[in-house]
């Protein structure tokens, strides 16, 4: 390298005549000519690994050489070697400007830096996507968070190298004066730190993953979890729009996680009706022969009949006088129909919790609420189902001659006036 950079000195002294000149010319040149050597190794690389690449992944059938081209990573790869090809030719100039071999090796090794932070980060994100498109627990368990934790811990030490490169420090040195910037360092990665935290109480409480139904009312958030990183959980509510939570706060708030319902093949109706209590009454003999028309409830009645009549004829009391003995009501006998009614409904998940009961009393009637679960958790088709099972009940409920309780209307009240 000598000989050249002397010949080309000789020939630009010859040419100009100027000493300081022909040494800047020639070492200039010089340079070039490796600069544009480095540059054309580097394309020539890069095609051939990107080429070779490429071939091998259309001949593979795994996906994660695809995604490792996705990523660049061998574009990357392909800057090592002219960065290498420079420093190795870094003392080019050196007889005529002893302190640019130092500049150059340092530039180099920030070039070195910079791409290996690049293939680093490319590989990352590859492993991240290669494990959620290759095993069937990265819905349930996702990487993301440590991953972007991993970046974060890279960009650091990354940030201290080039320190290092550029003031020609030890590295240790660095890392020794830390401990005053910790306080600083905690405040600035702080959200970083708390999620991380939380990402793994999460992955390892198995508490939500991609895909489940989450509801947190505090953040207006209610809908798919989409993306569990570091710092955010990404929920795409039901109305389209996105709602962005920090992932601390599945740990330091209450929220609801649906999946168990959705697991369950059942999913909750729990509604009340208000009945009139002043329409609550004993049955009378043709209010008992018109229920046994009833399908659902016709051996109800008349065996419950049938036992009320042999249990008041053993107290030998008279059939007039029924204060005195047991009665069938028409409310007691409108439950039973409501139990029949929904364990012959096709729709409902009778293996799951089925209740029809009373609730306490209020200003606005007797409440009986309907406890059971439909066998279609979907949400549309749930509604449908809550729908159609109460439409049903509101229209059956005169055959019992009970009234529904609501409050009067100004239609009612210009009823009573006209009449």
């Amino acid at each position: 390298m000598q000989h050249i950079l002397e010949f080309l000195y000789k020939w630009t002294f010859k040419a100009f005549g100027n000493e300081s000149f022909s040494e800047f010319t020639s070492t200039a040149i010089l340079g070039l000519a490796i600069l544009i050597f480095a540059v054309i190794v580097f394309y020539v690389t890069r095609l051939v690994l990107i080429s070779i690449t490429r071939r091998l992944s259309k001949r593979t059938k795994t996906e994660w050489d695809d995604i490792l081209i996705k990523h660049k990573i061998f574009q990357g790869i392909s800057h090592f070697l002219p960065a290498i090809i420079i420093y190795f030719f870094s003392g080019f100039g050196s007889v005529y400007y002893p302190s640019l071999q130092e500049f150059i090796k340092t530039l180099c090794n920030i070039y070195f830096l910079g791409t290996g932070l690049f293939v680093i980060n490319a590989f990352l994100s590859s492993l991240n996507e290669i494990y959620n498109k290759s095993f069937p627990a990265a819905k349930e368990r996702p990487i993301a968070g440590f991953i972007q934790l991993l970046k974060i811990f890279l960009y650091f030490i990354g940030l201290l190298v080039l320190i290092a490169i550029i003031f020609n420090k030890e590295l240790g040195t660095l890392f020794a004066g830390l401990g005053a910037a910790a306080a600083i360092l905690i405040l600035v990665f702080k959200d970083s730190i708390l999620g991380f935290v939380a990402s793994i109480q999460i992955s390892m409480n198995n508490m939500v993953k991609i895909g489940d139904w989450l509801e947190m009312p505090s953040k207006n958030a209610d809908g798919e979890v989409i993306e569990i990183n570091l710092t955010t959980v990404k929920v795409k509510n039901w109305d389209k729009t996105i709602s962005n939570l920090p992932t601390y706060s599945l740990i330091s708030e209450s929220f609801i996680n649906w999946k168990g319902m959705e697991e369950s093949g059942g999913r909750r109706i729990k509604r009340s009706i208000y009945i009139d209590m002043t329409s609550v009454k004993f049955c009378t003999q043709e209010m008992l022969e018109k229920f046994q028309k009833f399908m659902l409830i016709k051996d109800y009645v008349a065996k419950k009949q049938q036992e009320i009549e042999e249990f008041n004829a053993s107290l030998k009391i008279p059939p007039k006088e029924h204060f005195n003995g047991r009665r069938q009501t028409n409310l007691g006998i409108f439950r039973k129909y409501l139990e029949a009614y929904l364990h012959n409904n096709q729709n409902i998940n009778d293996k799951l919790t089925f209740l029809i009961r009373h609730l306490q009393p209020t200003e606005k009637g007797i409440p009986i609420e309907i406890y059971v679960f439909s066998n279609d958790t979907r949400w549309a088709n749930y509604e449908a189902i809550q729908a159609d099972i109460f439409d049903h009940v509101l229209a059956v409920l005169p055959e019992f001659e009970l009234r529904v309780f609501q409050n009067p209307s100004g239609a009612d009240i210009l009823k009573l006036r006209n009449e």
